[in-house]
């Protein structure tokens, strides 16, 4: 593992696309989770309830939760370079096996998603910590496991990505069909499948991990009574990434590169 990772870490630091992405993401997540907060609601700013412990975790991780998509248009892209420039052929030629070459961009999945998690967990204590009210340790940390469901949402959709990336193995094309899956083809299917059905789906359990602070009232206004927890997704989660590494795997087995 430490070896694949060594290999991907020359590819992607001298990377500019993989580095613009990167701070993209992180500056978006702080911009939305500052101007949420600073909004006025009657003459009172909102980051008075949003900046507070432990609520700020389930705020922070939602709003972050929304930009999901860049991430995994950085995974097609580092996956459809790789037919573009022949590298995975070339790494096959020099004794790598298929099985390995998809191990290799799950690892570098892992540390996209474990860095993300990391800057959330520090955007959220510098937040807290400076606006917030209660900053005793034990207040500071609770709920803070919602910082967890988001690295494993993260690694959810850039898998899936990855998959999406093997199939079309076009930069261009590749990031069409993910962003049309996940907002709007998957949503289409849901209008017509029971909430009993359609909770399982992968872009809505993604989104379980993550749920909107307000979901308790907004699924009462909608008549909304079957959805998981986020607890409860976690497994469905963790058999989806399972699933979407071995379809991209196969996918690369059956192929000529």
């Amino acid at each position: 593992m430490t070896s694949l990772l060594r290999i991907e870490l020359r590819k992607l630091l001298p990377y500019s696309t993989f580095w613009v992405l990167l701070l993209l993401q992180c500056s978006l997540v702080f911009i939305f989770f500052y101007a949420r907060g600073h909004i006025l609601i009657n003459g009172k700013m909102a980051g008075a309830e949003l900046y507070q412990f432990p609520k700020l975790w389930m705020h922070l991780t939602y709003i972050s939760s929304f930009l999901n998509l860049i991430p995994g248009i950085l995974m097609i892209i580092l996956v459809s370079d790789e037919y573009t420039f022949r590298t995975l052929r070339q790494q096959v030629i020099d004794g790598f096996s298929r099985a390995t070459l998809v191990q290799s961009k799950y690892t570098v999945i892992l540390l996209l998603a474990f860095l993300l998690a990391a800057y959330v967990l520090m955007l959220g204590l510098g937040f807290g910590l400076y606006y917030g009210e209660n900053t005793a340790g034990t207040a500071v940390f609770t709920d803070a496991q919602y910082v967890f469901y988001y690295l494993v949402q993260l690694v959810g959709y850039m898998t899936f990505a990855m998959l999406v990336a093997f199939l079309v193995r076009k930069t261009g094309l590749g990031i069409m069909v993910f962003m049309a899956y996940t907002l709007v083809i998957e949503r289409l299917i849901h209008w017509q499948t029971p909430d009993a059905i359609d909770k399982y789906f992968p872009m809505k359990v993604l989104g379980a991990l993550t749920p909107s602070p307000h979901a308790e009232m907004e699924q009462l206004m909608l008549g909304i009574t079957d959805v998981l927890t986020p607890l409860q997704a976690l497994a469905p989660v963790v058999l989806y990434i399972t699933l979407f590494c071995f379809l991209s795997y196969q996918l690369l087995r059956s192929r000529d590169l």
